[in-house]
């Protein structure tokens, strides 16, 4: 039931979004005003002050986020997003920004697979998935170096093989309490 009201709370928000127009505020085109996509983590802590610290506005940048900030596949959604961001709506340089005090700092899978079981997965879907190659040790394991995985994410963006040239991809960490940025990476050093 608490989702449901969730889920009403934001219809009769959005509803009177709408009527009164306060979209109008946000307009903007599909095309990043400031010629950047930027992967960062999904921390709630991040949902206002990454883009104030930034001095980023609605249509500045694409933003794409996830656990951790990590780019884990090269053929993954989040390599695509960057690549469609560079070949179609004309970003022109790459920011990963990952923070201090992560959720996916030195996450192991035996407690996330332990949770599954709690909540309804059963071991013979756990081992249908082992014996079909997924190996949850490697895909539930965070980071143990918040600067490492950043470095990493960069190498993986930079040395894709459908990386346009040129293209600057820059690595920062951000404090998730005061929006300070720490330079891990400068892609223009390259």
């Amino acid at each position: 039931m608490e989702n449901s009201s969730l889920l009403n709370d934001i219809l009769d928000f959005n509803k009177k979004f709408v009527e009164e127009r306060e979209y109008e505020k946000y307009e903007t085109t599909k095309y990043p005003n400031k010629k950047a996509v930027i992967l960062t983590c999904m921390d709630t802590r991040l949902l206002e002050l990454l883009p104030k610290a930034l001095n980023l506005g609605n249509g500045d940048v694409k933003l794409i986020k996830n656990a951790g900030a990590i780019v884990s596949h090269p053929f993954g959604s989040i390599m695509r997003s960057i690549l469609i961001a560079l070949y179609q709506l004309q970003a022109k340089e790459v920011f990963v920004i990952a923070h201090h005090d992560c959720g996916m700092s030195g996450l192991k899978a035996e407690p996330v697979v332990a949770e599954m079981k709690e909540r309804g997965v059963s071991q013979e879907t756990l081992d249908t998935l082992a014996y079909s190659g997924v190996d949850f040790n490697q895909w539930l394991h965070g980071f143990d170096s918040v600067t490492d995985s950043v470095k990493h994410s960069v190498e993986m963006i930079k040395k894709h093989p459908l990386m346009p040239g040129g293209v600057p991809v820059h690595g920062l960490v951000i404090d998730p309490r005061t929006g300070k940025l720490d330079l891990v990476v400068d892609g223009n050093q390259d």
